[in-house]
């Protein structure tokens, strides 16, 4: 009889985890640290980890990101894009009050909805956590989100009070009452899994307080 034994082919998954073999290299390995990271923590997660599951080598790792915070900092990055929300208006600025109401309520439903994905609250949370190593990491994440909006929603009022179609008062300060009026302590109650994420009808709420702050005449 034959001594050779028969093999079964090997599986490109046999363990059962999660590993990304499709994208470019540099997709692969977000990926798979952004995963990771928000399984384990920052800080049990080791390059090691992050090369195993992304299906690549420490070379090509280091290559694109040197360190560990820099990778998590190419995961914020990447994901706070997203939580930049448009205030598209350059086919059609708002010429009434009813539909300059319409667009404020608009604009915070779709943030509220974005940053209130477990995503979102994980990337929040990962840069807190390594605020005092990284702070550059939170800073970049308070700068691309939170401020862009603001600063966003404060041009589109300076360009709303020429029409008068808003309260009067300096945009910033009117952006930063609406911001107020639409999170409350909303943010940090999700972010410390104290409360559950907000139904669509609280979200409705919210977006129309938030609005109702700037259409009152002064």
């Amino acid at each position: 009889m034959s001594d050779i034994k028969k093999t079964k082919p090997r599986s490109s998954n046999s363990t059962g985890q999660n590993t990304y073999p499709a994208g470019s290299i540099r997709e692969r390995i977000l990926k798979a640290a952004f995963g990771l990271f928000s399984e384990s923590g920052f800080s049990d997660t080791s390059m090691l980890d992050i090369v195993t599951r992304a299906r690549v080598s420490k070379r090509d790792l280091y290559a694109l990101f040197r360190t560990k915070h820099a990778l998590l900092a190419g995961c914020i990055h990447e994901r706070v894009e997203g939580m930049r929300r448009p205030l598209d208006t350059a086919t059609s600025e708002p010429q009434t009050r009813e539909t300059m109401a319409k667009l404020l309520v608009e604009f915070g439903v779709s943030i509220l909805k974005t940053v209130c994905q477990p995503e979102a609250l994980t990337v929040f949370r990962l840069a807190i956590a390594e605020s005092d190593r990284a702070p550059e990491i939170a800073r970049t994440l308070d700068n691309s989100g939170r401020k862009a909006n603001q600063k966003m929603l404060a041009e589109l009022l300076t360009k709303a009070q020429e029409r008068r179609l808003v309260a009067t008062g300096d945009p910033a300060v009117l952006a930063a009452r609406y911001f107020a009026a639409l999170w409350g302590d909303l943010l940090l109650s999700l972010l410390m899994r104290v409360r559950e994420a907000p139904t669509e009808r609280e979200i409705a709420t919210r977006a129309r307080a938030a609005a109702e702050t700037l259409m009152a005449r002064q």
